[in-house]
């Protein structure tokens, strides 16, 4: 049993420094040390890259049936070390793969999690977590027991990543992988990603399009400045049920969850489950005819007006302004 902070270091997605880094705060709290767990095939720099960004040492598991991402060997890996070394807490980010991971681990380990928070810290050493529920509108405050580990996943773009470090060392333990490929039951058959989009999640800047671009073709000056910005194209979910858009784009409760320096909604009336998804960026815009919009309300900026005469026009000063 120690006061060590395990994270999941995620290959492929950023938010694994992002969880990192709140691992290093609620460690310094706890009085332990970070401790990287790294598993995939020829990971090895991942490690210590891990070790770079300010893990003290890293658990690294290096096997041919780690190579991608599978919810079963992933999770037999981490809840063995769990089961054996007792850290006192086990973070994750809150992606797909890590909201999934998070929630069966901390099933098989019989323990609590906290998901999606926006806030973690440790006194008397417990973990304490902050999440926002019942869409957005409460925030929760959540204290753990005594059962270890105490699990969190933390939301993406909260939590700052560390700068890698390189004169940084730390040491990198190599872990044997726990299912042989014959006793897991799921295949990678491919993987495959959208050609040159930006990623919802990871964007900084998002322009969004609602009912009001009226239909497919609508989308299209929506996206002209979702490029000039270099942002990402996100919708709504009336736009993405109406067939306008695919449901890749859909920002909201039951799609995905942004935080985005400035998003832009077009179009946009603000149903409370689109709300729910992207209502704690850090500038919104909101771009209607309808003076009374929901959206309105969560808006730091507002223009009322028609948005294929509004957004056009922004998209020439924005070209102007950034010389393109």
């Amino acid at each position: 049993m120690s006061n060590d902070v395990f994270v999941w270091i995620e290959q492929h997605d950023s938010i694994a420094w992002e969880a990192l880094g709140a691992a290093r705060n609620v460690a310094g709290q706890l009085g332990g040390s970070v401790v990287a767990l790294v598993l995939g095939a020829d990971v090895r720099s991942l490690a210590d890259e891990a070790i770079h960004r300010g893990a003290e040492s890293a658990l690294l598991a290096d096997d041919p049936t780690l190579a991608d991402y599978r919810l079963e060997p992933y999770a037999a890996v981490i809840a063995r070390l769990a089961q054996e070394q007792q850290p006192a807490a086990l973070l994750m980010g809150a992606s797909s793969n890590g909201l999934e991971l998070a929630a069966y681990v901390a099933a098989k380990l019989g323990v609590g999690l906290a998901q999606d928070c926006t806030g973690l810290s440790a006194e008397n050493g417990r973990l304490q977590a902050t999440r926002p529920v019942l869409v957005g509108n409460l925030v929760a405050q959540i204290e753990f027991g005594n059962v270890r580990p105490q699990m969190a996943t933390v939301r993406r773009r909260v939590f700052a990543a560390p700068e890698a470090d390189a004169a940084r060392s730390g040491e990198v333990t190599p872990v044997a992988a726990v299912l042989a490929e014959a006793d897991i039951p799921t295949k990678v058959q491919g993987l495959s990603a959208g050609g040159g989009q930006v990623s919802l999640t990871d964007a900084n800047v998002i322009v969004s399009g609602g009912r009001g671009v009226g239909g497919p073709d609508g989308f299209a000056p929506v996206q002209e400045l979702a490029d000039t910005l270099g942002g990402a194209l996100g919708a709504s979910r009336v736009a993405v049920d109406s067939g306008w858009i695919p449901y890749a784009h859909q920002v909201g409760q039951t799609g995905k969850t942004v935080q985005p320096d400035l998003y832009i909604a077009c179009g946009i009336s603000g149903a409370i489950q689109h709300l729910a998804g992207m209502k704690t960026s850090k500038v919104i815009v909101a771009i209607n005819k309808d003076p009374d919009a929901p959206i309105f309300r969560v808006a730091q900026y507002g223009i009322v007006g028609d948005l294929f005469e509004i957004v056009p026009a922004l998209t020439r000063e924005f070209k102007a302004r950034l010389e393109k």
